[in-house]
Formats: C-alpha cells, sequence, structure tokens
C-alpha cells in the first residue's frame, strides 16, 4: 500500500497522507513521496489547485511518526530529518498555485505545520487541530511556527503555540487558521464546491496572483527564520526532557 496517494479530479490535485493506522504519520518514505508529488503538480498545468490531505476519517495528520523517528537521539540526527521535512513544507510553501489542507480529522504537531505551510486551511466542523509540540519538549522543527506567524496574527500564532494544546475548529477558525468548515455532506465534495471559486478560473491567473502574493513577502528572511527553528528544535531533540515526553509517551500508548 502507497503512504501517500496522488491523483487529479476536478482540475485538483489531490495529495492523500496514506497511513490511517497510524493517523497518518510522516515517515522518511512520506517524506520523499510528498515531495515527488509536490514536485509533479507543480509542473502539471491541468492541476490549478493542490490540495494535501489525509486517509480516512480519524486524522489529517498527527506529524512525525515518533516510532520511526525513536533512534533519532542526537541534535545531528535530528536536524538531518528535521531539514528534509523542512525541505517538503518549504516547496509546499513556495508551491507556484494556491494550495489548501483538507483537515478531515484531527491535525496536531507536525499535520498543524504542514497545514500552515498551505495557503488555506478547510476543515470538518468537529475536528481539533494543535501544535503540541511542547509537551514533548520540542517546538515546531519543519518551519511551521515561521509559516504560522505569515497566516495569522502573531500573538494568536504565539498562543497556539506556548499553549501546546488543542482548538477546536471553531476556535482555530476564530483565530483564523481555518478559513471555511464543513458541517455536513461529503467534505471532499464540499471541499470541491468551495475550491471551484478559484478553479473557474485560468490557471495563469491563478498563478499570477500567488506571485504577487509570494513578491509581496521577505522570502529570504522567512528561509532564515525557518532554518533557525530547525536547528532550535533540533538542539531541544537532543534534550532529556525530550526523550522523557518521548519514553512517556510510548508507556501510554502501550
Amino acid at each position: 500500500m502507497e503512504k501517500v496517494t496522488y491523483s487529479i479530479e476536478n482540475e485538483t490535485g489531490w495529495i492523500t497522507i496514506n497511513r490511517p493506522e497510524v493517523r497518518n504519520a510522516v515517515d522518511f518514505h512520506v517524506m520523499d513521496q510528498l515531495d515527488h508529488y509536490i514536485t509533479e503538480a507543480s509542473k502539471n498545468e491541468k492541476v490549478k489547485i493542490l490540495v494535501i490531505r489525509g486517509a480516512g476519517k480519524q486524522a489529517f495528520c498527527a506529524g512525525g511518526d515518533l516510532r520511526a523517528f525513536s533512534g533519532l537521539k542526537t541534535e545531528r540526527q535530528a536536524h538531518t530529518m528535521l531539514s528534509k521535512m523542512g525541505e517538503v513544507l518549504r516547496h509546499l510553501f513556495l508551491f507556484p498555485k494556491p494550495t489548501a489542507a483538507l483537515i478531515n480529522g484531527t491535525a496536531v504537531g507536525g499535520g498543524c505545520e504542514i497545514a500552515a505551510a498551505c495557503d488555506i486551511r478547510i476543515a470538518s466542523a468537529n475536528v481539533k487541530v494543535g501544535f503540541l509540540q511542547g509537551t514533548l519538549g520540542i517546538t515546531t522543527g519543519w518551519g511551521g511556527g515561521t509559516y504560522l506567524m505569515e497566516r495569522v496574527r502573531k500573538l494568536d500564532a504565539l498562543d497556539m503555540l506556548w499553549s501546546a494544546g488543542k482548538l477546536t475548529a471553531k476556535q482555530a477558525a476564530d483565530k483564523g487558521f481555518l478559513q471555511y468548515l464543513i458541517k455536513d455532506g461529503d467534505i471532499q465534495t464540499e471541499c470541491t464546491k468551495y475550491l471551484r471559486r478559484y478553479t473557474e478560473h485560468s490557471v495563469n491567473v491563478l498563478k499570477a496572483y500567488k506571485q504577487v502574493y509570494l513578491r509581496s513577502l521577505p522570502l529570504h528572511e522567512i528561509n532564515k527564520r525557518v532554518d533557525e527553528e530547525i536547528k532550535t528544535c533540533a538542539k531541544l531533540w537532543e534534550s532529556e526532557n525530550h526523550h522523557h515526553a518521548v519514553a512517556a509517551f510510548f508507556n501510554n500508548t502501550n
């Protein structure tokens, strides 16, 4: 079974993290496939918008797969992994056409970082989202904290990061993190209907406006902030606090 799938429907590229048995957690193979499909969609003129989603109904993405990364103990080991996914999210943030996260279930930790790298976030009205990294003794490590600061008011972003807690969909929408909540109906169908506001226009128009947006940003500064964010997380990854938190997580899930 492929850990990530890709399809094109209704002029929309759908990338699905397909690991529902582990709440669509990200491992190295998922990183490789995500980057491959993001690149493929960027070059396909038939794709007007790219949507990232998770398989099943329970989770959008639970972030990094702690079991897959359990062997990473040192700052250097962590930095290699964090940088790899950091590049994936950098490509997503700079994608030349509109991007959306379709949050079909709980999005926590790195799952929220993926969502923050997208231009817009659409969610089922009953989901919960949260940057829970602080509960594991680390910070956002894929650049998500930096991207969050570009998506919502900075003090709201700090509140989400400092609290390391879960928000309801309504609370996240009130902070500006979620742009549209789906209350009824099939989530993909309703998402497609919402995105038709974009896809009814030519891909060249959509690309031109994305460039207007990207040109408005201090991209060199953003890239530098992402690099510093990754370095900070890597340092904290090596700490006893993080290792104890991971051990406690495994004890609670066994």
